[in-house]
This record gives C-alpha cells, structure tokens and sequence, in this order.
C-alpha cells in the first residue's frame, strides 16, 4: 500500500480551492489522465462520484465524498475495478490574504499481482500528487 501527506501554500482564496475540489465534472478538463467523471450522487455533504482515469492503462473506480464546506474533501472507495484502498483527503486551512494552505492525504493499494505494482503506487503517489495538487491550485485560480 502507498500512502502519501502534502502541504503546499497556494495564492487562492479557500472558497476557490474548495469549488475545485468539489467540480467533480470538470476534473477531465484539468486532471492528467482524467477520462470520465460520472456523479451517481450528490448532495451538500457530499457525493458519490465514478472516475474514469488512465494509469499505463484506463481503470474505474467509485468513491464516496464527504465535504465540510470551505474545510476539507474526504473520501473512501466504494468500489474499483482494479483498487483495494482508495482513502483520502484534502484538508484546507484559510490563511488570510488570499492564501490557502492546502493538505492532501492519500492512502491507495491495488488489487491483485501486476509486474512493478509497488513501482505504479509510489509514482502516483510521489510524482503525481504535486503535479495534482498544481493542477488544482491552477483551476482554481481560473475560477
């Protein structure tokens, strides 16, 4: 299992960062290797939310959302095609300014034996995550 914690300082206000996070529908059009976005659920504590995103090849997964408004994005797997674990979330922290602290959490394992998994995980984990974490700071500038 691959577990990763990031804390970066962004130049967005909070309320920004959190529409962002929670337009589930427009993640194809910022997030790498994004294909599908389908929303089964949704309300103002949350969603449930099937992705559709290519890693080396494309895979599905659900997860359900719980959103505390302008605080943080939580979630759990539902259910996956190829994953295991898909735990998570985003924490945000309004730091004045315009300035809003972002922490993201993941915890991620996949299902079954593949040649260089272990390899998978910790690239999505390690490399991904600051290029997510940029792409979201990035939307929600555009906002």
């Amino acid at each position: 299992m691959a577990r990763a914690d990031r804390t970066e300082v962004y130049e967005v206000p909070i309320e920004k960062f959190y529409q962002a996070i929670v337009d589930y529908k427009k993640y194809p059009d910022f997030v790498d290797g994004m294909k599908s976005v389908s929303i089964e659920k949704e309300g103002n504590d949350g969603a449930t939310v099937k992705f559709g995103i290519n890693i080396i090849k494309e895979i599905s997964y659900t997860i359900n959302l719980k959103h505390v408004p302008n605080k943080e994005v939580s979630w759990s797997l539902v259910t996956g095609d190829m994953m295991k674990v898909n735990n998570g979330k985003w924490t945000l922290k309004d730091l004045g300014g315009g300035k809003t602290e972002v922490n993201y959490n993941l915890e991620i394992e996949f299902k079954g034996f593949l040649p260089g998994l272990g390899m998978i995980e910790k690239t999505l984990v390690n490399t991904n995550l600051p290029l997510t974490m940029k792409a979201f700071s990035k939307r929600a500038q555009e906002l």
